[in-house]
Parts: C-alpha cells; sequence; structure tokens
C-alpha cells in the first residue's frame, strides 16, 4: 500500500519560514519523481517544485528564489523549505510521487498571515 504523508505546515508570518515534509512509503522512492503542489481556495492545484531521481530540480516563478526542494532517498522523503513566504503562498500543500503511476498525499495546510 502506497502513503504519502506530509508534515510541516502551520501558520506563519509575512516574511517566515517553514519546511514541509514528505515521508512516502510503499514505493521503491529513489526512482520516483516528487513535487510539491499547491491549492489555494478558489484556484486550480499548481506546480510549486519538483525533484527527478538524478536530483534535478524545477521552480515554479513563483517561488524561485523562495523555495528549495529536496529529498533524502535513505529517508524515503522529499522536503520543501520555504522562506519569505508570502500571503500569496497560503494554500493546502500536497506531496506528489510520479514513476507514470501518480500518487497523492493528503495534504497538509500552510497559511501565512499577520
Amino acid at each position: 500500500q502506497v502513503q504519502l504523508v506530509e508534515s510541516g505546515g502551520g501558520l506563519v508570518q509575512p516574511g517566515g519560514s517553514l519546511r514541509l515534509s514528505c515521508a512516502a512509503s510503499g514505493i521503491i522512492f529513489s526512482i520516483y519523481t516528487m513535487g510539491w503542489y499547491r491549492q489555494a481556495p478558489g484556484k486550480q492545484r499548481e506546480l510549486v517544485a519538483v525533484i527527478r531521481s538524478g536530483g534535478s530540480t524545477n521552480y515554479a516563478d513563483s517561488v524561485k528564489g523562495r523555495f528549495t526542494i529536496s529529498r533524502d532517498n535513505a529517508k524515503n522523503t522529499v522536503y520543501l523549505q520555504m522562506n519569505s513566504l508570502k500571503p500569496e503562498d497560503t494554500a493546502v500543500y500536497y506531496c506528489r510521487a510520479n514513476s507514470g503511476r501518480l500518487y497523492w498525499g493528503q495534504g497538509t495546510q500552510v497559511t501565512v498571515s499577520s
């Protein structure tokens, strides 16, 4: 059974930081492209960042220079370090595993507000 479990969300003030984690089980984690997506109220789910099995990364323009995606294959975990957070970063953040088959986590809420 495949499970992706996100953690690390919460309430943070503008300019603050959070680190999201996504722990995977039931898959050969190292071969998967892992991604972080987010969905704000009333909006479509959008890509935030991806990291491929070889370590290459891509980011949405809106988060470049502020967010960093990384992975630890020994721990079957992908991370999203989020710095300089803005109110428009408020969303539910989802982890996705892709190797042709797609798996999603349940999401973790990130709220940026003073």
